[in-house]
């Protein structure tokens, strides 16, 4: 019989369904142990091999944990809400309600064959009502908690898809759905205030057991700052603005002041004389992303406004500019600039001319010096009244508490992080959950009203605004409050809404009741085992973190955090070098490799091929060699059924070959374990390959009369159960074999002995004429005319001896050998 998986994978997904191997109660469950994968986006109509690589190998680890004692809690749902289901169902000319459903039937199919084991009595769909009515429950827990509110800002807006795009989802100045340049434009916009939780979500993450680069990158996007907020006046005018700075000891050596282009003083002090210049430099500006405005490497502008202000500590009049690397949207909208003392300034201050003033003192620099760049270090005050002399360092507290007794300045703590903006004008997402109501204003939905079901007939081709406007069935309705004429809210929630609280629901599916109930809820989270991209590090991450927080707040878990441990896989990429991506045209299909070799051979393909945690770009060339292996492994276990179902007992007394095999046995059951735990299948799987090579020799070195069967029997049976997570198939057909009925996937993990794990050897060093030539390992009960005689078997010792007869030897019992030869 070969290895027939056309009809041994079918075979074995029967089984697993049938009897319900993979599926729990996870009510009934002490200590579930929560794997969560980051879901799929059902946006095309299959799953590719990037795919496979990500969700068919932490199958493979949710099979070990199993058999490593966990009751592991492994759901499987569909983020298939926005921006890609809706392009595909566009290019389709299909309602995407239609073509999500079929893909993901489609994938569920191909989960199916794949021999994934999901609790598939846990599953969820966000794009249907039953889970989207919960979407906009959180929503109004939000907005009751005032952390929901609307706005008109400056948005990323996305020409290509027709919608604004959080700061997170514009990658260097792009779309990252559809790389198009993305505009700012002003809208009235939803926003979630995450800013409210800056702090906290920046203090838990040193706790958390994710990798270092992705807490560094969220720390980075919080980017919190300890600095003073100070009060600047108009010259000629009461109007002030506000500044925010982290070196209020260069405030004497300002020298300008820069505030955003879109800031709203802008049109009310900028002089006739220079209307023309600055309008034209607004919408120039406006034709640039925040990123790209931001950005390091791109040169600084501006237009002189030619309006002043007044240096609060000195009454210095000095110039008001605008500058495109100023932002309304953070801080306060402007900078004063000190461009002796910061590189920036000083490449502006350069460029237009304007005046260096140098505060603090270098050590051994003359301060009449000309400054050919900035200096940003700690030193002396000088040209700073009664400050001259202090440390730049000590004067930071000193004026600002001087400031703050004046009632121009306060100390201020700062974020970079800006509000979730949440509102997209696009069809396939949740609708918001608000009505727009003449007399009362802005009410919300209440929830005994949920879901606010999103309407079927709708055209929902982009067109810069939500299609929803179009639909005067969804549109029109009544308030809440008074009862009279009224407008629902036109834009649909973001998507990231969707997959920010889905950990919660999974343990909930098919509570109607409520999102979560939260004694249930509170026993099985946080998530014990967190695996995706690192690409959502300052996107998914960050917003789950924070409606996790907030739902803690309002008393509904006791949680501070969803996902307590984090893995990142890394990416098979196309034949491009670039992450596999139906927009890119660049996916791979897994199902002809299926098709051809077996779902086990292209899960262990993958597995072995590639670094779980690093991926790489996709080459085939390998299959074949796996598919060998396979065979190789069915062949030995095949040839050597009646042995797999002996009772005969292990021998006591081993001989040199059972403790060779023990002890290969035993080293990768150790390798295996502590490499599958940390996600290098590759090694693990090279244990099993040595283990199996290790099998063939120890079956052609013994005699069938001589071998210790009860031994051999028991090292076959562990090699099928360290191969079982990435050939699960396969495995289940040799555990078959050795007279088992429960799946394999029910058994205990093997466990290593310290006692095999020392060979009975002996090392001597072999010298020729006195001269040490090398060594060589020998049986401890080698005789010395054994030991002789396979010293001068060497091939290193021949190649010494070359044209030399040995005249004597020496031999020192375990320790060496000396040929005297001439």
């Amino acid at each position: 019989m070969s290895y027939e998986f056309q009809q041994l994978e079918p075979k074995w997904q029967n089984f697993w369904e049938k009897s319900k191997v993979f599926e729990m109660d996870v009510s009934k469950e002490f200590d579930p142990f929560y794997l969560l994968v980051m879901f799929p986006y059902p946006s095309g109509d299959k799953l590719h091999l990037g795919h496979w690589f990500v969700y068919g190998l932490l199958d493979s680890w949710a099979r070990f944990k199993r058999m490593n004692g966990k009751k592991v809690f492994f759901p499987m749902g569909f983020d298939a809400f926005g921006l890609p289901a809706e392009n595909f169902a566009i290019k389709k000319g299909i309602h995407p309600d239609v073509t999500t459903t079929q893909n993901v039937t489609y994938m569920r199919e191909q989960f199916r064959r794949m021999g994934t084991s999901y609790n598939w009595n846990y599953t969820l769909d966000t794009s249907k009502p039953n889970y989207y009515k919960w979407t906009q429950w959180v929503f109004l827990e939000l907005y009751k908690k005032g952390l929901a509110y609307k706005k008109e800002a400056p948005v990323n807006w996305c020409p290509s898809c027709q919608t604004v795009l959080a700061n997170e989802q514009v990658q260097d100045g792009q779309c990252e759905r559809c790389d198009s340049v993305v505009a700012r434009k002003n809208l009235s916009q939803w926003f979630f205030k995450i800013t409210d939780y800056a702090q906290p979500l920046l203090d838990n993450i040193e706790r958390l057991d994710w990798p270092h680069r992705t807490k560094a990158m969220q720390q980075n996007w919080i980017g919190r700052s300890e600095g003073t907020e100070i009060i600047f006046e108009i010259a000629g005018s009461k109007k002030t603005f506000t500044v925010y700075t982290t070196r209020p000891d260069t405030l004497f050596g300002v020298t300008y002041v820069t505030l955003a282009p879109e800031h709203p003083l802008v049109a009310e002090i900028t002089a006739a004389t220079q209307q023309a210049s600055v309008t034209a430099y607004i919408e120039e500006t406006a034709r640039v992303t925040e990123v790209d405005r931001l950005s390091t490497t791109r040169e600084k502008t501006g237009v002189f406004t030619a309006a002043y202000a007044i240096n609060p500590v000195n009454g210095e009049k000095i110039p008001i500019w605008i500058g495109d690397y100023v932002l309304y949207s953070y801080g306060t909208g402007a900078v004063m600039a000190v461009p002796a003392h910061d590189e920036r300034d000083f490449a502006f201050a350069k460029k237009y001319k304007l005046p260096v003033r140098r505060v603090i003192l270098e050590d051994g620099i003359d301060a009449s010096a000309a400054m050919t760049t900035a200096y940003t270090e700690d030193g002396k005050m000088i040209a700073s009244d009664k400050y001259n002399g202090m440390m730049s360092s000590d004067v930071i507290k000193a004026i600002t508490k001087d400031l703050e007794e004046k009632h121009i300045g306060k100390f201020k703590v700062n974020f970079r992080l800006r509000d979730w903006l949440i509102s997209r004008q696009r069809y396939w997402g949740a609708p918001i959950p608000i009505v727009h109501c003449p007399q009362c204003g802005e009410v919300a939905v209440p929830e005994k009203d949920l879901p606010v079901k999103l309407p079927e007939d709708v055209d929902f081709r982009p067109t810069g605004e939500s299609p929803l406007k179009r639909c005067e069935s969804f549109m029109n309705t009544s308030c809440p409050k008074c009862g009279g004429k009224a407008q629902r809210e036109a834009d649909t929630l973001d998507t990231f809404v969707c997959s920010s609280w889905y950990y919660l629901r999974f343990p909930n599916v098919g509570n109607n009741s409520q999102a979560f109930e939260t004694k249930l809820t509170n026993k099985v989270l946080p998530v014990d085992k967190y695996v995706g991209g690192p690409e959502h590090a300052c996107m998914h991450l960050l917003y789950a973190r924070f409606i996790n927080m907030v739902m803690k707040d309002l008393g509904h878990i006791n949680f501070d955090e969803p996902f307590e441990s984090l893995t990142h896989h890394g990416l098979v990429l196309g034949a491009d070098g670039q992450k596999m991506s139906k927009s890119k045209n660049n996916t791979v299909s897994p199902d002809a490799y299926v098709e051809k070799h077996g779902s086990d051979v292209l899960r262990m393909y993958l597995a072995f091929g590639f670094n779980y945690i690093e991926g790489g770009p996709w080459d085939d060339q390998g299959i074949k060699a796996i598919a060998r292996f396979i065979e190789r492994a069915w062949r030995l276990l095949e040839e050597n059924k009646t042995t797999l179902t002996s009772t005969t007992a292990p021998k006591l007394e081993c001989s040199q070959e059972d403790k060779k095999l023990l002890f290969v046995l035993h080293n990768s059951i150790r390798m295996a374990t502590r490499d599958t735990e940390a996600f290098q299948f590759n090694t693990s799987i090279a244990r099993c390959m040595e283990l199996c090579n290790a099998l063939h020799d120890y079956i052609r070195a013994t005699p069938e009369a001589e071998r210790n069967t009860g031994m051999l029997r028991d090292t076959l049976q562990k090699f099928v159960i360290l191969l079982s997570p990435f050939a699960p198939h396969a495995a289940e057909e040799w555990w078959s074999w050795c007279g088992k009925t429960k799946s394999i996937f029910l058994e205990t993990w093997p466990t290593h002995s310290e006692e095999f794990l020392t060979l009975d050897e002996t090392t001597f060093a072999v010298m020729i004429n006195g001269k040490l030539r090398g060594e060589f390992k020998t049986p401890s009960t080698a005789t010395e005319t054994e030991v002789v005689a396979q010293a001068k078997e060497q091939a290193f010792v021949q190649k010494h001896l070359a044209g030399l007869n040995i005249v004597k030897h020496i031999f020192v019992p375990k320790k060496l050998v000396n040929f005297i030869a001439k």
